[in-house]
């Protein structure tokens, strides 16, 4: 698939929107317009390397840090040093790399992945549920979005993003198909995510942090799937439960994620300098 330019909208506050694995920029679609419409903040999300429109990865250990160089990169091209960085699953765990590497401003994680250290059955459990939908993302190849209009199939499809039974739209259930049906790293992340270890240095982070925990998540199940989180980050981090939404729920409660994004960006950018006085 060719490579499509990120989402860019808005002015004010920088904030990088970062999307879950087998997804694309187009999860943030509706939650980057509802936060570039408030007038307070400039929004960016890039679709990461191997995903669905996203830059060729170049290599085939397509590793975390390969996917965190890629933002950097973006971040630099547009000229921002530091942003807010948001991410969902996949996009979560890039997001806290981020900020080791000096370039958040803020973090917050939503339903975030990496969360276990180098051994651990939460993730052998993750990659395990990957692997067991293969077989789906190989019928949906095939067949092509359409297979979502079969019977069962929707349901089934939304068992792993959504909380209700009804999940996303339909226009936002193909677009999820289609993503993930052209993610070229699906075999090579869920490789890396076996070899290497997750998210060790937690305790260190030193800027606001919020992670924001999904109720109905099947791919990291509340509590088990974030105990690593809880236990490791930081006491100053903000802890916030989401009642009745799955593992991605910018697509079922967009105007829920836009508030919780902009109410702890706001409450945590720094005051614009005073201007000087007229001479």
């Amino acid at each position: 698939m060719p490579e499509r330019d990120p989402i860019h909208l808005g002015t004010g506050e920088p904030i990088v929107l970062l999307h879950p694995f087998l997804c694309s920029q187009n999860v943030w679609r509706t939650v980057a317009e509802q936060l570039a419409e408030t007038g307070r903040f400039e929004v960016f999300a890039p679709t990461m390397p191997g995903h669905n429109g996203g830059r060729r990865s170049g290599t085939w250990l397509l590793e975390t840090s390969a996917l965190v160089d890629d933002v950097e990169r973006r971040m630099d091209e547009i000229g921002w040093e530091t942003a807010h960085i948001v991410g969902n699953s996949l996009g979560g765990w890039v997001a806290f790399e981020l900020e080791r590497r000096g370039r958040a401003r803020t973090v917050t994680g939503i339903a975030p992945a990496g969360g276990w250290p180098h051994h651990a059955l939460s993730k052998y459990e993750t990659v395990l549920k990957f692997l067991l939908g293969g077989p789906a993302l190989v019928a949906a190849r095939l067949i092509g979005p359409r297979i979502v209009d079969l019977p069962f199939v929707r349901r089934i499809a939304t068992l792993p993003v959504s909380g209700p039974a009804d999940g996303p739209s339909h226009p936002d259930l193909v677009a999820l198909v289609e993503d993930a049906t052209h993610c070229t790293a699906y075999v090579q992340l869920l490789i890396k995510t076996l070899r290497l270890p997750g998210l060790l240095e937690l305790a260190d982070i030193d800027v606001p942090t919020h992670l924001v925990l999904c109720e109905k998540d099947r791919v990291f199940p509340t509590p088990r799937g974030h105990r690593y989180f809880r236990e490791h980050l930081p006491e100053h981090a903000k802890v916030t439960p989401l009642p009745a939404v799955g593992h991605i729920p910018m697509l079922e409660a967009p105007g829920i994620i836009t508030e919780l994004i902009a109410d702890f960006v706001d409450a945590n950018a720094e005051p614009e300098r005073a201007a000087p006085p007229a001479g």
